[in-house]
């Protein structure tokens, strides 16, 4: 049972129930901080630390807060974590900071976060609720990097340029130069980029999943037929 639990937790924040490309939540630093692929990837991770604390504390409470004031009790843990986040990124990570600057606080606002509190962390355990919350938040990762790397491919011919100032030396390696002479297409780094990229990748998505259900449904109504000639 856990196993199965676990497993749909992964496939729904990585997939199926995708912040950004299922959900459509968190669209302010979807297409705020996502001109380049080391921004969304900051952002994301920062929103991850959030998601993961806050659904293991919020757990740990459930049965003790009332459904009066749960709300406001949430909001609370929310934004104590995003303070912490926030100053942390400041301290050690001050390019970034500049960078996503008042989108970190922003994160109190996300209701991806509040959502998954709510839906997910106020019903279950502690660690299906730190499982959910670690999942939901790398598919939000996945989601602002993706859409970062293919602004900035577009737009200048780099991926992760900047990394190593952004986030730290350790991720110099990232840096890369794919289109070499590009002059950029100014669009793709401008906001109407953004909203162009998130609407090919969710239309993108919905195709593959559509032809999956069309797959799956095909093996179903093909194992019965297999079904009766192994018997014959």
């Amino acid at each position: 049972m856990s196993r199965n639990l676990y497993a749909r937790i992964t496939r729904d924040g990585l997939w199926d129930n995708n912040v950004v490309f299922a959900q459509t939540l968190g669209m302010c630093p979807t297409m705020a901080v996502t001109s380049t692929a080391a921004n969304g990837l900051g952002m994301g991770l920062a929103t991850t630390a959030v998601l993961v604390v806050a659904n293991m504390l919020i757990s740990s409470i459930r049965h003790v807060v009332s459904e009066e004031v749960r709300i406001p009790v949430y909001i609370v843990i929310i934004a104590t974590l995003v303070t912490l986040v926030d100053v942390s990124i400041n301290a050690w990570a001050h390019d970034l900071y500049k960078v996503l600057g008042l989108y970190i606080a922003l994160i109190v606002a996300n209701c991806a976060v509040l959502g998954r509190a709510e839906a997910f962390a106020a019903k279950y355990p502690i660690l299906p609720s730190g499982m959910d919350g670690l999942m939901m938040g790398l598919g939000f990762t996945f989601a602002l990097t993706l859409i970062g790397a293919i602004r900035e491919i577009l737009g200048g011919g780099t991926l992760f340029a900047g990394a190593h100032l952004l986030l730290g030396s350790a991720f110099s390696f990232m840096e890369m130069v794919i289109i070499p002479d590009y002059k950029g297409f100014l669009l793709m780094v401008l906001p109407p980029g953004g909203f162009l990229s998130l609407g090919f990748l969710i239309a993108l998505k919905r195709v593959i999943d559509k032809r999956n259900a069309e797959r799956a449904a095909a093996a179903a109504a093909s194992a019965p037929v297999e079904l009766a000639a192994a018997a014959h």
